[in-house]
């Protein structure tokens, strides 16, 4: 089968950084399935793994962490998909990646594809999806109120693809005000057409602007990315016992400005379940169908941007230089080989 890998963390302009290679087709044993993959969609921890650290997966690593496809053959333990089923999933990072013809995931980590969607735009959501839904009702527990304070939520970094799919399951399953982050004309009206019902810039000093909404400090926040940067801005508008969830990889960041308020902070790392195989592994196939019910309801919309191509390395070079820009809104996405 055809797909695409890494030997060593190189520069993405390295011809060498990503190469087309064949392997053999896998074949599925316990609770595995086979996935022929239709789409995928690109991640910044592809960015990150392909440019920092070395293949652990054997000499040549797969990456890729977001797919669609249709199931081909299922392990003898099995239960959950049947041959010929259309899935969407974000695999595990300690395995081979979906960028190949065909893949091994979990069932329990596999969710049904929304039907209302094709796989380009299915691929652009498990990721994502799972990662906003597990920030906002695992770790900060947003059903919970902070006592005395205004049901609301500040999502920094809304218009990128964590922070698309966070604003629009904010607003399908929660009552909270949201407040989304934006610096640049095209991303602040993005966020606004997911549902946010304010939007301030996060290349300015946050605080103010949220004081000048005229609403009480939220009791949540989320930073999607820069956490290292914005920390301490976020410290200064949160409601005292408020809750911050986190999902980058800074250099440092600084939790002292938060003691004084109480603030508990949360790390979200959605490969946390299929790595550790947790008790509750499953809860990930569980909410990528409910994600599914929501598209299909007209609840919450794909953040597909692009279909760059199709699968190989010279297109996902281009998509990992783009992620590189930290400059994209929603998600890229490659489609069929």
């Amino acid at each position: 089968m055809r797909a695409v890998a890494y030997s060593a963390p190189l520069p993405i302009t390295d011809e060498q950084s990503l190469v087309d290679i064949d392997m053999p087709v896998p074949e599925p044993t316990g609770r595995d399935l086979l996935v022929e993959i239709k789409a995928v969609s690109v991640n910044p921890v592809d960015v990150k793994i392909r440019g920092h650290r070395p293949p652990r997966n054997g000499p040549q690593t797969v990456l890729g962490y977001d797919a669609s496809g249709i199931v081909k053959a299922t392990g003898p333990d099995a239960t959950l998909f049947k041959p010929g089923d259309a899935v969407y999933y974000a695999g595990a990072i300690n395995r081979q990646g979906t960028n190949s013809e065909f893949h091994l995931v979990d069932e329990r980590i596999v969710g049904r594809k929304p039907k209302s969607l094709d796989f380009p735009a299915a691929a652009a959501l498990p990721l994502t999806a799972i990662t906003a839904y597990e920030a906002l009702f695992d770790r900060l527990k947003v059903q919970d109120p902070v006592p005395g304070e205004h049901r609301s939520i500040l999502i920094v970094g809304g218009a990128g693809g964590v922070g698309s799919i966070a604003i629009q399951i904010a607003r399908a399953l929660t009552d909270l005000t949201v407040i989304a982050t934006a610096s640049r004309p095209e991303t602040k009206d993005w966020v606004k057409q997911l549902g946010a019902h304010h939007v301030i810039d996060h290349s300015e000093a946050m605080a103010p602007q949220v004081e000048a909404l005229g609403i009480p400090a939220p009791g949540f926040a989320f930073i999607t990315n820069d956490s290292g940067r914005h920390g301490g801005d976020v410290a200064a508008l949160i409601a005292p016992q408020g809750r911050v969830a986190l999902i980058d990889d800074p250099a440092s960041f600084d939790i002292m400005p938060f003691k004084m308020k109480a603030v508990s902070i949360h790390w979200e790392m959605m490969f946390a379940r299929p790595v550790f195989q947790t008790g509750d592994i499953e809860a990930q196939h569980r909410l990528l169908d409910q994600v599914a019910d929501l598209v299909d309801a007209g609840a919450i919309r794909s953040t597909l941007t692009d279909v760059l191509g199709p699968i190989n390395a010279a297109t996902l070079k281009k998509a990992h230089a783009l992620i590189e820009t930290n400059k994209t809104r929603g998600k890229l996405v490659l489609a069929g080989f």
